[in-house]
């Protein structure tokens, strides 16, 4: 009876490790990411979140046992779980920051960004950015997140396993890259409304010059807002198809694997 006992202990102690272990690289990275890290997201739902994907998580992955490492090593494997952890939620935070600098771009061409939409609790944004940064929220949690969330955790051990340090160098050159693409991806879905406010400006300029006496700033601003809206009607379908895509395809590969 205390052999079996002490067989359960030990195998208790060796569950709770590599639970907590994992814990800290799900933990860290559930304050980033999009749906579940949100900050009106109260944190006891983000803290059973991370719990339930730690459950997940930690059967199918290969966690070293703490009594094969030195007091060092284990405190340096701690530490170095909760970077990737971050560096993780931060690869999939940019993706929401595209969606809101796409908007800005967008608000600011189509005289839209002195509309706000955003709730008190975060930065005001333009009626545009909050309107897709919802849009896409909504999107990729009726598109299976939580399970391509799960899968990009296990995979992330295959680029990263447990004990693996992130140099410096490596962590600057991903996230310089990271960051550019997430500027370059917010530029292309706000190219249609930047496209049309260049067309509206120069058409009236040409106005402008043609018929002096007209008061062409009157007249066409109400245009370049019904055609922004309009145009934001047509185009946020397609746009964030593209957005949940490109999302899609940075989960399958998690941490540029």
């Amino acid at each position: 009876m205390i052999e079996t006992l002490a067989q359960l202990l030990g195998f208790s102690q060796a569950a709770l490790v590599t639970g907590f272990t994992v814990f800290l690289r799900v933990g860290a990275a559930m304050m980033m990411i999009p749906a579940f890290g949100e900050a009106g997201v109260p944190a006891r739902i983000r803290l059973a979140a991370a719990l339930a994907f730690t459950a997940i998580v930690a059967p199918m992955v290969d966690v070293p046992p703490a009594s094969s490492l030195t007091d060092i090593a284990l405190s340096l494997t701690l530490v170095s779980e909760t970077v990737i952890g971050l560096v993780f939620g931060f690869g999939l935070r940019l993706f929401i920051y595209a969606l809101q600098v796409a908007g800005s771009m967008a608000a600011q061409s189509t005289s839209l960004a002195q509309i706000f939409g955003a709730s008190k609790d975060v930065d005001p944004q333009p009626a545009i950015g909050h309107l897709l940064v919802v849009s896409g929220l909504a999107l990729a949690a009726m598109s299976g997140l939580h399970v391509q969330v799960a899968l990009g955790f296990v995979q992330s051990y295959d680029v990263l396993p447990v004990g693996a340090v992130l140099g410096a160098g490596e962590a600057m050159e991903w996230g310089v890259a990271r960051i550019s693409a997430s500027f370059g991806m917010a530029f292309s879905l706000a190219a249609p409304f930047i496209i049309a406010a260049l067309i509206y400006n120069i058409a009236l300029g040409v106005i402008n010059r043609a018929m002096p006496q007209l008061m062409v700033a009157f007249v066409g601003a109400p245009a370049i807002t019904a055609g922004g809206l309009i145009l934001l009607f047509f185009s946020a379908p397609y746009l964030l198809s593209l957005w949940l895509e490109a999302l899609q395809r940075y989960l399958a590969t998690p941490l540029g694997g």
